[in-house]
């Protein structure tokens, strides 16, 4: 979506900690990525700002800046993180001149592991206690419309009491995988419209499950790769240590487990923005400027380097 030369965004359609009950693929993907930006001004350009996101470290990823090159009007790089779940590229340019070209370019090393699913899960259980931390996890987020009355009766209707945790996760996960039939859309429809309409890629069954999963008291999160989204969902082991599983949206069917390799850009679904009022379900690229006599020509990079 682009707002003239004020803001850019471009939308994209695992993690469980490292648990000893788990069988841990041991295959470590190493990749280098290269993201930036390039900004081409016909006219006068001036207090331009532009964020994009940027892989940061997780249970399962390691990244490491190789390089970060820039042309002369860029006055500053800086990395802010958001909720603990996103981490920006905020740079600043005070002034281009007409016909000016100003380049920003990092390069990245991330080094991202497979998840094993867990050989045990009878001991697994919904927290008793939410904390604080978990909380973002648990209600209405953007297009999650967790207390929707349909979408809560769907969630009374799948679990069987006598059923124990995982179980009953798994449930709500095989419900949305046999019931909503995979269809792409270029606008994100959410939970509710994945529900009434039976449709939905990977962020709408991605919602559901989510929604449905904080129904029944499971903390739940959207994890965001280039082009791609999947869910993952949090119960304790009976030391009352909580633990992160991972499950496939959409492709193969995967519960507990993840081998998609894509860099994590971001974990989670509603994230408030320095200088935005509503909260995001996704911290996308933008580009902001304070004054420009002609729409500057903005390319967001982000690509895997051979």
């Amino acid at each position: 979506m682009r707002t003239p030369f004020f803001a850019h965004r471009t939308w994209f359609c695992l993690a469980a900690l490292s648990l000893p009950m788990a069988s841990q693929a041991s295959e470590t993907s190493i990749q280098q990525w290269e993201l930036g930006m390039v900004v081409r001004s016909p006219g006068l350009c001036t207090g331009v700002v532009a964020t994009l996101p940027v892989p940061m470290d997780w249970p399962e990823q390691r990244v490491q800046v190789l390089d970060e090159s820039r042309t002369a009007q860029v006055s500053a790089l800086r990395y802010r993180t958001l909720s603990e779940g996103v981490r920006q590229l905020v740079i600043s340019i005070p002034r281009l001149e007409p016909g000016d070209t100003a380049e920003v370019r990092v390069r990245l090393q991330v080094a991202r592991r497979p998840i094993g699913a867990p050989r045990e899960t009878q001991t697994l259980r919904i927290p008793e206690r939410i904390s604080r931390e978990l909380r973002a996890f648990m209600g209405n987020s953007p297009l999650i419309e967790t207390s929707h009355p349909q979408i809560r009766q769907l969630a009374d209707q799948l679990v069987q009491e006598e059923a124990g945790a995982w179980q009953q996760v798994e449930a709500l996960y095989d419900w949305v995988w046999e019931n909503i039939e995979y269809e792409f859309d270029e606008e994100l429809q959410g939970a509710l419209a994945a529900l009434q309409t039976r449709r939905g890629d990977c962020e709408e069954r991605t919602s559901l499950f989510i929604a449905l999963c904080r129904n029944i008291g499971v903390p739940a999160r959207s994890v965001w790769v280039p082009g791609h989204c999947y869910p993952e969902f949090y119960l304790e082991d009976s030391t009352g240590r909580g633990h992160w599983f991972p499950c496939q949206s959409a492709g193969v069917r995967q519960f507990g487990a993840m081998d998609d390799l894509r860099p994590i850009l971001q974990k989670g679904d509603e994230f408030r923005v320095p200088g935005e009022g509503a909260p995001r379900r996704y911290v996308a690229e933008t580009f902001r400027a304070r004054h420009a006599t002609v729409n500057p020509q903005v390319e967001f990079i982000r690509r895997q380097l051979d």
